[in-house]
């Protein structure tokens, strides 16, 4: 049913869908869908859920809510959402690349230009390959500027293509990118927009 609402061409159009629901012990939960209707934990559709519960009135600027990966809190400020993630394991080294589960797993592979990264058809390779079989991964080219940062794009497993930004994907970025000796804040590009 998820698959067809979120269908391009006979559904909605939609990169995943977000739903919140009541819960005894959080202020609420978000369950949220991928494309093709598996679950897992999204970043930016968990703030997209906190600024909803808030003009829902379900909340006022700070919430605990559960989510696929378990709990977690996250704040409203002048109009941003600010998302506390959980403390992911060490980033592991894969080959020349990295890899992190930052509630969603993520291989981080470095570029030199994310602008001419095979994103699709490489991205789906990997996140189809039997290495990461049978639930896939999300496939991040990530480009590293000791200057401005990090740029970064995503082939999403669920969404199968690329999206503008992956929230957790950028955590996951962000991570290894400290690993290889950036300093803290490190500044995100994704073709979504920027982040820190």
């Amino acid at each position: 049913r998820v698959a067809a609402l979120c269908d391009r061409r006979f559904g909605i159009g939609a990169d995943g869908l977000i739903l919140i629901q009541n819960h005894p012990d959080h202020d609420f939960e978000m369950v949220y869908f991928n494309a093709d209707g598996s679950q897992s934990l999204c970043g930016n559709g968990s703030r997209c859920a906190m600024m909803f519960a808030k003009q829902l009135g379900i909340i006022e600027n700070r919430a605990t809510f559960l989510a696929y990966d378990g709990p977690h809190k996250a704040f409203i400020k002048d109009e941003r959402v600010y998302l506390l993630m959980h403390d992911v394991n060490p980033v592991q080294k894969v080959g020349q690349d990295a890899f992190a589960d930052t509630g969603s797993p993520h291989l981080l592979v470095w570029v030199d230009n994310a602008d001419v990264a095979p994103v699709v058809d490489q991205g789906r390779s990997i996140r189809e390959s039997a290495t990461y079989a049978p639930g896939g991964t999300n496939v991040n080219f990530v480009e590293v500027d000791p200057e401005a940062g990090i740029r970064v794009r995503t082939y999403e497993r669920g969404v199968e293509d690329e999206t503008l930004s992956c929230g957790t994907g950028v955590t996951a970025a962000a991570l290894a990118a400290s690993e290889k000796g950036l300093s803290s804040p490190i500044r995100v590009e994704t073709r979504g927009g920027q982040l820190e």
